[in-house]
């Protein structure tokens, strides 16, 4: 009898060590799911900004997605600490997400309105007769273009672009990371903005009667393709000029290499500028994808119209733009009368 209930009692054992092995195991798999949606959390609300984390940060919107499914595992395996630590995670992030896509409220600036767009053309490679289209279809007056060339140029006027939008600034073509404009209106104070990043920005003043004169610029910031060029991504950005409540009214139209939920952009919209998309409750809607990479990311929002507070916003679209690896962005804007 001895020996049966000695048997008993280390079989007693081995299930107990088992299921304290198995809880362990279920504890830390718990906390390895958890800890990079908190850690992702912390990062993005902080704006720590380094090195690879620039490039992470652009796909928060998925990580915020993703973060349900940390939480149910640690609410269904009972770790409380775990689902806390998931919960509170998931809600900072949502709380940076999901007002992107809630619209505004339609305002009118009590002027005449100005219907813009904005195409990065992959080096030339979009198509031109399709952005003539999307151009003369949607009644564009004005065209912010990024990374032209010279065999663009040409195919763009072959495709009849200089018909609807006569008037246009395009410097040194040659060099495809520049930024132009083409306009429907004269554009006057023109010229090219060129930051430390070495990247040129097209800008001039727009008058329509009744309304008052707006600069707008073609923006295009430095791609942060490598930890190398983030110093140029960041300065890039830095450079843009800021919204002011008295001085010229501003459109800063194009491709800036960076979402909203990276803090180099949101120091440029704390100057006073709205993300057109976000004010239409458009912020998640991705405008570009890599396509010539294997992997197959989710697209981001990168390029952005970017309104002065003097502003407001009408329309708001985005759409595909075959050739190119983004899409093109509408705006139909308000502007305020002039004085």
């Amino acid at each position: 009898m001895l020996g049966v209930w000695t048997g008993s009692r280390q079989a007693d054992s081995s299930v107990v060590r088992d299921q304290r092995g198995r809880s362990v195991t279920a504890t830390v798999a718990c906390w390895l799911a958890v800890t990079p949606g908190a850690a992702w959390a912390a990062v993005r609300l902080v704006g720590f900004e380094r090195g690879p984390l620039v490039h992470l940060l652009a796909y928060t919107p998925y990580a915020a997605g993703l973060g349900v499914l940390p939480l149910i595992g640690a609410l269904a395996l009972r770790r409380w600490k775990a689902a806390a630590v998931a919960a509170l995670s998931l809600a900072a992030l949502g709380a940076v997400v999901l007002p992107r896509a809630v619209p505004g409220v339609a305002a009118d600036a009590g002027g005449p309105r100005l219907r813009v767009l904005t195409a990065n053309i992959k080096h030339g490679e979009a198509d031109p007769a399709e952005l003539v289209r999307l151009v003369r279809e949607h009644r564009v007056d004005v065209l912010a273009v990024q990374e032209l060339n010279d065999a663009f140029i040409a195919a763009f006027d072959k495709a009849g672009i200089g018909a609807l939008l006569p008037h246009r600034i395009v410097d040194d073509p040659a060099i495809y990371v520049n930024g132009g404009l083409y306009s429907r209106f004269p554009l006057t104070g023109t010229g090219v903005h060129k930051d430390d990043s070495g990247f040129t920005q097209a800008y001039g003043t727009v008058k329509l009667d009744r309304g008052a004169p707006v600069t707008i610029e073609s923006v295009h910031s430095c791609a942060p393709l490598r930890v190398a060029d983030v110093p140029c991504w960041r300065a890039g950005l830095h450079a843009q000029q800021p919204a002011t409540s008295d001085g010229p009214i501003r459109l800063l139209l194009g491709d800036f290499n960076a979402t909203v939920d990276h803090a180099a952009l949101r120091a440029v919209l704390a100057t006073g500028y709205e993300d057109a998309a976000v004010n239409t409750g458009n912020g998640l809607v991705g405008t570009w994808r890599p396509i010539d990479h294997g992997v197959k990311l989710p697209p981001i929002a990168i390029d952005h119209i970017l309104i002065d507070p003097r502003l407001s916003i009408r329309e708001f679209a985005v759409w595909p733009l075959p050739g190119s690896d983004h899409s093109a962005v509408f705006a139909e804007v308000s502007l305020p009368p002039s004085v």
